[in-house]
């Protein structure tokens, strides 16, 4: 009697998937945010280190009116600013200003910081891709101590 009940489940499951998933599948929608082979200032990104890849994925929340230090990114990351609003500026003084929704590719070794300049808090969710033990953030003011 058992194998009977397993032959009926198995063939329920092989040639009536829709009974077991009724999702209508043209209901999934995919959207490309960022594609690019250059940083939003216009650098084009690096090749990758060599070693073991490592990603890492950070969700960053900053406070209205915060700013973060003065810092680089050694390795190609890309963020989705999922609230609030941020406005990155290099050392250079190119700026990008972001809201919430839209996506960026990072700079890549180049000094710059973000700030919310908006009266909500911000929240990022950035993509890095490194290599295992390797930093992704060097602050400025860590070099000179």
């Amino acid at each position: 009697m058992i194998s009977v009940v397993k032959n009926i489940i198995l063939a329920i499951i092989l040639f009536c998937p829709n009974v077991l998933w009724s999702q209508d599948s043209s209901a999934i929608q995919t959207e490309v945010l960022s594609r690019s082979t250059v940083s939003w200032d216009g650098k084009t990104l690096p090749g990758y280190g060599h070693g073991k890849p490592e990603i890492t994925i950070l969700k960053i929340r900053i406070p209205a009116g915060a700013q973060l230090p003065l810092h680089q990114h050694p390795v190609i990351n890309a963020g989705f600013l999922l609230s609030g609003e941020l406005t990155v500026v290099t050392e250079g003084n190119k700026t990008l200003h972001l809201k919430a929704g839209e996506s960026l590719i990072e700079v890549v070794n180049t000094w710059h910081y973000g700030k919310n300049e908006g009266t909500t808090p911000a929240e990022i969710i950035i993509f890095y891709a490194g290599t295992k033990d390797s930093l992704i953030t060097i602050k400025k003011e860590n070099l000179k101590k």
